[in-house]
């Protein structure tokens, strides 16, 4: 919206906008401190209106009020830290990882015990969630069981990935006064998921930039977010304020730990994902994968079968694989396979054998490569 000429219309105009701000802050939930330093941009607006001229400022005053607004200020979800309900969904999700579930269980039950410590006012600090680290290489499901974390727990769940972040502003946000000011990602997760509350997953940690500077300054912005003794207080430079991060539930993923600084490593409770069999693929690939992929193409045992001899080859292509994303594909490629012979006119069911397999996954594309 620019204003060249304004008549006595476009004033009217400007000056309902201006009061449209002012009430769109007064009924927010932000802080008062915060709607104090704000009210006087828009107070600003208002003379400047009422003298009939209009001002650039306004887009901006506009904007910083609507992503003020928007932050879910003491909004909290209600937790379900039931440990066996959190089991149960795991193990719908994620076959064996058997250490790694007992290890979160763990940490569920002693939020349980804190939360219940505290409603009885026996324990008077706030109820600060953990920060956890999962560490193991790509494609073992450190992502999908933070989202199932977080389904388990009845909270929102926003996905935050630093492979190859170059600004630290990217977390902490753009001031004000520069160009292309904006909040950074952690304002951002927790105004798309409307709560103080959510999991927040920050991808692949070690990846953001190597430029020495910058990756330090990555650091410490992640230092900040994820200790829970400072990010009751973390300062977003686009809001400049105070926001209470104490009740995220932080949990990062590396593949490794270089470029992690110590003072980071010392905050967070590392959790390590070991490497799958090929027993556990196997049975991760009949339990899972396959009805997954069967679900998403409307397909069923009735149209194809595998054999049992078909498995090793699937699940070690070309050598040893730490995750399942490989095989993922390859069940994927070999289901689309067999439904273009199904709706082709083939009779079914088509069954996959070693000595067929060649048909269904192209020898350049995996298991016979």
């Amino acid at each position: 919206m620019i204003y060249s000429s304004m008549d006595v219309s476009d004033d009217n105009s400007l000056i309902s906008e201006v009061v449209e701000l002012r009430n769109k802050l007064s009924s927010s939930m932000a802080p008062v401190e915060l709607k104090e330093s704000a009210m006087r941009s828009i107070q600003r607006l208002e003379r400047i209106a009422k003298w009939g001229n209009y001002s650039s400022e306004f887009e901006s005053v506009d904007k910083y009020v609507d992503w003020v607004t928007r932050i879910p200020w003491g909004v909290l979800s209600k937790d379900n830290l039931d440990i066996s309900n959190a089991r149960k969904l795991m193990d719908s999700t994620h076959y064996g990882m058997d250490m790694v579930k007992e290890m979160i269980l763990d940490f569920l039950a002693a939020m349980q015990l804190k939360g219940m410590a505290s409603e009885r006012g026996v324990l008077a600090t706030r109820n600060e969630s953990p920060s956890l680290l999962f560490l193991g290489l790509q494609g073992i499901g450190k992502t999908s069981i933070a989202q199932s974390i977080a389904q388990a727990m009845g909270r929102k769940f926003a996905r935050i990935s630093l492979g190859a972040v170059g600004d630290v502003r990217t977390l902490r946000g753009i001031p004000r006064h520069e160009m292309d000011s904006e909040p950074g990602q952690i304002v951002k997760a927790l105004v798309r998921t409307g709560t103080m509350n959510p999991v927040i997953l920050i991808d692949e940690i070690e990846k953001s930039s190597q430029n020495v500077g910058i990756h330090n300054d990555i650091m410490a912005a992640l230092l900040e977010i994820l200790d829970p003794e400072q990010n009751a207080t973390f300062v977003d430079h686009y809001i400049d304020h105070p926001i209470d991060l104490s009740n995220v539930f932080f949990i990062c993923t590396a593949n490794n730990l270089g470029g992690l600084s110590a003072a980071l490593l010392d905050r967070l409770e590392v959790i390590r994902f070991t490497s799958y069999s090929d027993e556990d693929k196997e049975e991760i690939a009949k339990s899972y994968i396959l009805p997954k992929v069967f679900s998403s193409m409307g397909l069923s045992s009735e149209y194809i079968q595998i054999s049992q001899d078909v498995w090793p080859l699937l699940i070690r292509p070309v050598g040893f694989d730490a995750g399942i994303r490989q095989l993922e594909r390859n069940i994927a490629t070999l289901a689309r396979s067999a439904a273009r012979e199904i709706v082709s006119g083939k009779s079914i069911p088509i069954v996959v054998t070693p000595e067929n397999l060649k048909h269904y996954v192209l020898p350049d594309q995996g298991p016979l490569s």
